[in-house]
């Protein structure tokens, strides 16, 4: 049996005074008395005795109600005024009851920041941990305490003018962007101040390490210790990406071979690989020869260990470091990625060979049946780039035959 439906109250409106505020009385029901006077605003009587301002307009042919404040702390003229600004804001087209929940739901900018890590950067993003380092080493201290929907696109071009390497700037307003769009699709924020903050000018770098360098830089290796120095090495030797490096398991070596599952595994730490796709590479003698001293026999965990048995970080701050040390030009670990691969080429196995060894999308070992089919090749490659690169730094190769490989 239906519920028969409650009849509708006739609606109450009346040009609002002081005095009437101060009559209204509670009835078992809460109830509104709208002002005949301005336009959306009503006084809403609760049967505990208390009464509130509110604000209601239609936004999309549904009510929207907007707590103006307790009828106990402003006046009447007041509460006019506040409707009649929050009447102009919806004319313009905006919604000042979801700005308002927004406010609230957002809270600070640290705590946005930290809900953004949670709720969605650890679960999506393989790469969260260098872009929350970002936000917390050139943001938090100045917005940390900030309420996060107050922050402007002021704000935002003055943390870029702070920092001083321009494509640290870059890489940080992508990381608060990516936070406050977020934020606009949880509707914890209406607007991203991001939008339209022109980002700077940079130009491409292709750094590779001359033949010249390659003796001291392997040598100054040594000085970042055992671990990170290995790992940088690594990366040399075989031109993996050095976030895969640095998380390299000792159960994805089998009989010689690094087999890297594209997709992650949370079980073992282990990230994934950029792209998603599996990938397969051969560990060449010398490099086989460097991992060895760092497993002592071991078959589980990682390979590069840094504190509390997690993966080493600090590889760039390594990288700096040693050219500090040298007196060198900038390099980075990418750049040692990038002197592997422009070895391939120079010593002539060709770039498609190079996009397999190096897991680039566009020649990317993309099918299982296809992982092990160009193995004899990819061995070879490796085998002879490494040791090419090991007469290099041993001072093996003659000056001509250097200029003639590599130029």
């Amino acid at each position: 049996m239906t519920r028969p439906k409650r009849p509708k109250r006739p609606a109450r409106k009346r040009q609002l005074t002081e005095l009437t505020v101060r009559k209204a009385r509670p009835e078992p029901r809460a109830y509104l008395i709208w002002d005949a006077r301005q336009h959306g605003l009503a006084l809403q009587v609760q049967p505990t005795g208390s009464k509130a301002w509110k604000a209601i307009y239609s936004r999309h042919g549904r009510p929207r109600w907007l707590h103006l404040c307790n009828a106990s702390a402003i006046g009447l003229a007041d509460a006019r005024m506040l409707a009649a600004d929050a009447m102009l804001k919806v004319a313009k087209g905006q919604d000042p009851a979801a700005e308002k929940k927004a406010e609230r739901g957002a809270g600070t900018f640290a705590e946005l920041a930290a809900k953004y890590v949670e709720e969605h950067a650890k679960k999506n993003n393989k790469s969260w941990r260098q872009a929350d380092a970002l936000v917390r080493r050139h943001v938090l201290l100045r917005w940390g305490k900030l309420r996060a929907s107050t922050i402007t696109r002021g704000d935002v071009k003055a943390m870029m003018a702070r920092i001083e390497a321009p494509i640290a700037a870059n890489q940080t307003l992508a990381a608060i962007s990516a936070i406050f769009t977020w934020a606009v699709k949880e509707e914890k924020l209406t607007a991203n101040p991001c939008k339209l903050v022109a980002r700077n000018a940079t130009r491409s770098r292709e750094r590779v390490l001359a033949v010249s360098e390659m003796p001291s830089f392997w040598a100054a290796f040594d000085d970042a210790g055992l671990v990170a120095g290995t790992a940088l090495k690594t990366i040399l030797l075989t031109g993996q990406r050095p976030g895969e490096v640095a998380h390299m398991r000792r159960e994805h070596i089998k009989d010689g071979w690094w087999e890297m599952p594209g997709e992650p595994v949370p079980a073992l730490s282990w990230p994934g690989t950029k792209n998603g796709q599996p990938h397969r590479i051969w560990l060449p003698e010398p490099a086989s020869a460097m991992l060895a001293e760092l497993t002592d026999d071991a078959t589980t965990g990682f390979v590069f260990t840094g504190p509390r048995r997690r993966p080493v970080r600090g590889l760039d701050a390594a990288m700096r470091r040693v050219c500090a040390k040298l007196g060198a030009e900038r390099a980075t670990p990418h750049d040692l990625r990038r002197t592997h691969g422009t070895t391939i080429a120079a010593l002539g196995f060709g770039r498609d060979i190079m996009n397999r060894i190096q897991n680039h999308k566009e020649g990317g070992i993309a099918s299982v049946y296809d992982r092990h089919g160009y193995a004899d090749e990819i061995k070879h490659t490796m085998e002879a780039v490494a040791a090419h690169i090991m007469a290099l730094i041993e001072g093996r190769l003659e000056a001509d035959e250097k200029v003639g490989r590599l130029h």
